[in-house]
């Protein structure tokens, strides 16, 4: 089994860790959930923790074959589209995007011009879909029930699990934006833990209680064994009751609405206006 390079960075600012994986140095690379710099009190965007991925880049000469988002995130606006300025490469999403694209197009009134079959990223995976970062073998696995969109991808040893699984004392991510579902999540996981023990996960979050250090890596066995919502024996039932509980005490993400609507376009923002100006909306009395 391919063993292939990793380099993770940490946005402190919405717990997020984003992934470069690569063959080799001076070989191909693919990014992973990368972030844009936001600030909800006065709407602005910068590019600190882009330009990180990419001074990475740079620095072990690698070219950017794919920039890979496990799902339309609530929680961090994407700089897919910035880094493909910059860097090139392909936008790649799971192709059930369209159902969430379908449900907030509905969400923020987005217009007859805003289109819902994907087509705002290069490339649509399929569940099982095969594909390369360079000479890495690489598979899209199919994990929905946080969102109805949620892919996975295998490359070598290691998965990109996105919101799936978090670390085991953390557990799973919540269930109840529109379109997600707790028996989904269920079922999927189970489809990462029959993967063998050794697999590493690579996780999109981390939200430690406890005073641990951050941490965004364990193994299938780790999270069979130890993980508070979802280990090895846990019933469907109980975990569906367990995680319904935990969903009704959560508030919505802070960045929840710009987030969104940046991500169903692949990163990119909304038109600009006559003054030049993009604008996001607010939906009031909806969510």
């Amino acid at each position: 089994m391919p063993k292939p390079e990793i380099a993770t960075f940490f946005d402190p600012a919405t717990a997020t860790a984003s992934h470069v994986v690569y063959d080799h140095p001076g070989g191909h690379a693919a990014i992973i959930d990368p972030v844009l710099d936001y600030d909800a009190k006065s709407g602005r965007t910068a590019r600190h923790s882009a330009q990180q991925l990419l001074d990475f880049l740079q620095a072990q000469r690698l070219t950017l074959q794919w920039i890979l988002e496990t799902h339309a995130h609530a929680d961090h606006l994407s700089a897919a589209a910035w880094l493909q300025q910059q860097a090139g490469g392909l936008i790649g999403i799971g192709q059930d995007i369209v159902q969430v694209q379908g449900i907030f197009k509905a969400v923020f009134n987005l217009g007859h011009d805003f289109a819902t079959d994907g087509s705002q990223f290069d490339h649509l995976f399929a569940d099982q879909e095969d594909f390369y970062i360079g000479t890495l073998p690489a598979r899209a696995l199919s994990v929905p029930g946080h969102t109805p969109a949620d892919m996975a991808y295998q490359v070598g040893d290691a998965v990109f699990v996105g919101d799936t699984l978090f670390m085991p004392d953390v557990g799973s991510a919540r269930c109840d934006f529109p379109g997600g579902n707790a028996a989904t999540l269920y079922q999927s996981v189970q489809r990462l833990l029959a993967l063998p023990d050794d697999t590493r996960l690579l996780l999109c979050h981390d939200y430690p209680n406890n005073g641990r250090a951050i941490a965004w890596q364990s193994t299938v066995a780790e999270q069979k064994q130890h993980n508070i919502h979802l280990h090895q024996g846990i019933s469907q039932a109980d975990f569906i009751a367990l995680r319904e509980a935990r969903d009704a005490t959560l508030e919505m993400p802070l960045l929840i609405l710009p987030a969104i609507q940046l991500n169903i376009r692949a990163g990119r923002f909304p038109a600009a206006e006559s003054n030049g100006v993009a604008y996001l909306k607010i939906p009031l009395d909806m969510l």
